[in-house]
């Protein structure tokens, strides 16, 4: 019997390693075109990102337009589209033992749906069951509980029956008010011991590696 019958995965930095090789060599580019002469440290980007998320953080702190943010995503699918990401080192385990033992692959990520679908048929060869990303309006997207509410709607699931994976406070601010459980994918913060050590405080568990997350899920 599984202990989680539902894992919903964040997809950018806990199944992908993106940060670092897709978002921000993308971001420093838009960011030299869209206010020149501007530059922002790869830390920074990252804290920032996890601070605010990546639309406020453009708002906060370059007073990107919404316009700015519409054309800054059409830009950056077309640079993803041409740029996939390597998955991290035993994810892919996580996720076919989870589906091969008759559980779900829930996705709550601020990746869009055709990223998502492509990285999953290129490096796992299967699809998550329900994916939630930056497709959806606004309100909809982490860190509003939206997705969580709409998955335990669709497949019947009380709050302990999921848990949340995830490397950002986002996905915490969107676990906390609904009790769903929420582990920390520290491996995707190893750089940035000072938000590894906020998360670990926050969120219910916290693993440094897919092996030790796989360990706790099914054995």
């Amino acid at each position: 019997m599984l202990k989680y019958p539902c894992l919903v995965l964040d997809h950018d930095d806990t199944v992908v390693q993106s940060e670092k090789t897709i978002g921000y060599p993308f971001f420093c580019q838009i960011l030299s075109q869209y206010r020149p002469g501007s530059f922002i440290s790869f830390q920074d980007y990252v804290r920032d990102c996890h601070n605010y998320g990546f639309a406020d953080m453009c708002r906060q702190n370059w007073q990107f337009t919404e316009q700015e943010l519409v054309d800054e995503y059409r830009g950056w699918m077309e640079y993803v589209r041409t740029h996939i990401p390597a998955p991290f080192p035993g994810i892919g385990t996580i996720i076919r033992r989870q589906k091969e033992a008759g559980g779900l692959i829930c996705v709550v990520s601020h990746s869009s749906i055709e990223n998502i679908t492509r990285d999953y048929n290129v490096h796992f060869g299967i699809q998550p069951d329900a994916i939630y990303g930056w497709d959806l309006p606004e309100h909809q997207r982490k860190p509003n509980p939206y997705p969580l509410l709409d998955i335990m709607e669709r497949y019947h699931l009380s709050p302990k029956e999921m848990l949340v994976v995830d490397d950002m406070k986002l996905a915490w601010m969107m676990a906390r008010p609904l009790n769903v459980p929420i582990a920390f994918a520290g491996w995707g913060k190893v750089e940035f011991p000072d938000l590894s050590q906020e998360m670990c405080q926050l969120c219910d568990y916290s693993f440094d590696s897919t092996e030790k997350l796989e360990k706790y899920l099914f054995e």
